[in-house]
């Protein structure tokens, strides 16, 4: 796993399949994704890196209750203490009282699904002991206030994280970069497609600028107008 230092008070973690950020107020910190299934020592052991202790995470917010970012959340809470949170519509998968619906792939996408799944660890999944719902427009304690915006689309319960005090915006899978050039496209393997464009234009709304993805390179400076071309080049539905 890959560890960079995107601001002063911000680091991206790339594991094999998606990535994570935590996020630092003083000694405090939040953990923004948590990867996939035996991530949770790889994460404390990151954070022992950087000076820090795994107990020094107050909360774990997931995006979205698919495997490459929710699986890993209940080991790392486990190892921290922390309080995991998650959309109210995501949180019975996460918790695994109900398996979450599949993606309704595009063609186009199956080969590119096969590819990644191939690269998810494999293993036994530790389930949070619980989860606290989260709805749209709840402000969370950290980053000045971390607004949530629902953007359903990759799943019903998706959401992104906007510090409108920092300028930073954590889009989960609604957005990506792409591998190839770098540029911010919609996010892929998702149950709605076209709710999903709505969600993109609703973040491209928002004065970013900085956007971390849940696949690709963040957007350091500019994110806003990044986001808005990818919204332009994707007419939205509703």
């Amino acid at each position: 796993m890959d560890v960079i230092e995107l601001l002063p008070r911000l680091h991206l973690l790339r594991f094999p399949v998606g990535q994570a950020y935590f996020w630092y107020d003083g000694a405090e910190s939040t953990l923004i994704d948590a990867g996939a299934v035996g991530a949770g020592r790889t994460i404390a052991d990151a954070l022992t890196a950087l000076g820090r202790a795994p107990g020094d995470v107050r909360r774990i917010v997931l995006t979205h209750f698919h495997e490459d970012h929710a699986g890993g959340a209940g080991e790392f809470a486990e190892l921290s203490g922390a309080e995991v949170l998650a959309h109210g519509l995501d949180a019975p998968f996460v918790r695994g009282e109900l398996p979450g619906p599949p993606p309704r792939f595009e063609d186009w996408e199956l080969p590119i699904h096969a590819e990644v799944s191939r690269h998810l660890p494999q293993g036994e999944r530790v389930r949070p002991r619980s989860v606290t719902p989260l709805s749209d427009g709840d402000v969370l304690d950290f980053g000045g206030g971390a607004r949530v915006v629902h953007v359903p689309g990759h799943t019903d319960g998706s959401i992104a994280l906007f510090l409108p005090d920092e300028g930073v915006l954590f889009t989960g899978d609604t957005v990506a970069a792409s591998p190839v050039d770098g540029a911010v496209i919609p996010g892929v393997f998702n149950l709605d497609r076209p709710q999903l464009l709505d969600s993109l234009h609703r973040l491209a709304a928002l004065d970013a600028e900085v956007a971390c993805f849940g696949h690709g390179d963040p957007v350091v400076g500019r994110a806003s107008a990044a986001l808005r071309r990818a919204a332009d080049s994707h007419p939205a539905t509703g």
